[in-house]
């Protein structure tokens, strides 16, 4: 899917135009102090970023997975880290390079069994990240989704389940509260055909994005006389911001799209089988739940010590005011995500002319309060994940020329009640940029009749997993009801940079 990506993908552009370096001290801080190992990790890392294989903070995150278990790593033959992962292991045979333990909590030493759905498209890396969030010393229970790729800290499709008063701001995500919203009209699909011009104008007189953008009219903006924005001093400080960009959708996998819904017989209540015109948007809490993830996740680093391959997992505790504000300016978050996908949806309508006949949404970057089977009382993180408890309705979107699908959950419990929240990306964005053909790119749009406005190289179908792979590889987890066909998809300009 177009979605989860986090920071690890932003461009290797440094200030100023200058190409980033991985410099030794930043090496040293995860735990290399022998100078000649630190030259070998300094010319894998600095190689891959100078190639653009990876951006820097996906290296990095790969050196302190490897650091801690190098094994993963070692038997990926062929893999850009397995020389590095062999050096460790020798020398720790040796009794050399033993890492040091840093901070005031331990990981558990035993590795919990966690359950991973597509184990042979997922990456080392983010299986490598698993295996650390679920040693974590407050983690309860793990579960990996079939378009999981590599984060920080959690991997993107990783679902964790901590102790009742702990929660890990990087295992929400950055954008909190990202989610999927599906409208469906009751007009003939046929109209994306008939009415394309009208259609495709409605998207750009009604949608808004990039980096920082706003708008200056809304269609209902009644959230903001919650008593909620006056909480906290850091929510008070940034309700203006959350204001001005209502209604705008951000930039990377970010959408707002036009296509045809193929529901089937008895699905949705009072809606008949056949096919429909529908409205799919996926964005989340913009440049509030950014700062809200950013400001958190900086106290909870601070508050929780953990060993450098687990820093960005350090949690809050509920119990203590931290925790509680992160909790209510979460949630906030997650109102005003909603909103902001209700404002995009509400606004075509009226242009279109044709209230929808259902609307159908969900997080997939949230955390919440639940209880596994045996009555456990949790903080389930889902980070790029969709909740799948039986009979929950939810959207699993492909790339843009894909399908995506509305979806019930079975209530899987070993999921933790979790699927996938897309198709999950295959390649990094530097790599897509480097390996991708713009004219086979193109002729793929072509052949799909896709009319696309915005978007870049970075979020070409096949930079993504195939979605039909991901779908068969958690049938026990969800229920097919309907196939959405994106047809004329809006996406924010080449130009700007991603920053879901």
């Amino acid at each position: 899917m177009r979605k989860q990506h986090s920071p690890e993908t932003l461009p290797l552009q440094g200030a100023g135009g200058q190409k980033e370096k991985i410099g030794n001290n930043e090496l040293k801080a995860l735990g290399i102090n022998d100078v000649e190992i630190l030259v070998n990790f300094s010319r894998v890392a600095n190689g891959l970023l100078k190639h653009n294989v990876m951006a820097k903070p996906e290296i990095l995150a790969n050196l302190e997975a490897l650091i801690h278990d190098p094994m993963p790593y070692a038997l990926k033959k062929g893999g850009k880290f397995k020389n590095l992962a062999d050096d460790v292991i020798a020398l720790r045979k040796e009794g050399k390079f033993v890492k040091q333990e840093r901070g005031n909590f331990k990981l558990k030493e035993e590795i919990a069994d966690f359950p991973v759905w597509g184990l042979e498209n997922i990456e080392v890396g983010a299986l490598a990240q698993m295996r650390t969030a679920v040693q974590l010393p407050i983690a309860v229970a793990g579960a990996l989704m079939p378009d999981a790729h590599q984060g920080y800290g959690l991997p993107i499709g990783g679902v964790l389940a901590t102790t009742a008063n702990t929660i890990i701001p990087f295992a929400v995500g950055v954008d909190i509260a990202c989610r999927m919203c599906l409208s469906i009209f009751d007009l003939p699909a046929e109209a994306i055909d008939t009415e394309t011009d009208k259609l495709k104008n409605i998207l750009v007189d009604n949608t808004y994005f990039g980096m920082g953008c706003t708008t200056k009219s809304y269609f209902d903006s009644s959230l903001f006389d919650s008593k909620t924005w006056g909480e906290t001093k850091l929510i008070r400080s940034l309700k203006d911001r959350a204001y001005a960009q209502l209604g705008t959708s951000g930039t990377g996998n970010h959408f707002v799209e036009w296509g045809e819904l193929t529901l089937t017989e008895g699905a949705l209540d009072d809606i008949p089988a056949g096919k429909y015109l529908a409205l799919l948007s996926h964005s989340g809490s913009r440049g509030f739940g950014g700062a809200v993830a950013d400001y958190y996740s900086r106290i909870a680093m601070t508050k929780t010590k953990l060993p450098a391959e687990a820093k960005h997992l350090a949690w809050l505790d509920l119990d203590k005011d931290e925790g509680q504000e992160y909790w209510i300016a979460m949630n906030l978050a997650g109102e005003y995500a909603s909103a902001n996908h209700h404002e995009i949806h509400n606004k075509i309508a009226r242009a279109l002319g044709v209230k929808p006949i259902s609307r159908i949404e969900n997080h997939h970057n949230f955390a919440w309060k639940e209880h596994l089977a045996d009555g456990t009382e949790v903080i389930v993180h889902r980070k790029g994940a969709t909740p799948a408890g039986e009979g929950v309705l939810g959207i699993i979107p492909g790339s843009m020329s894909t399908p995506g699908f509305l979806v019930r959950g079975k209530g899987d419990a070993s999921s933790i009640n979790s699927a996938s929240h897309g198709a999950g990306r295959a390649m990094s964005r530097s790599a897509a940029f480097k390996t991708l053909d713009k004219a086979l790119i193109a002729a793929n749009l072509v052949e799909k009749r896709i009319t696309l406005m915005g978007s870049d190289v970075d979020e070409a179908p096949m930079a993504y997993k195939d979605i039909h792979t991901v779908m068969a590889a958690q049938h026990d987890l969800v229920e097919v009801l309907a196939k959405f066909e994106p047809r004329i998809v809006r996406m924010a300009d080449a130009r700007e940079k991603p920053e879901d």
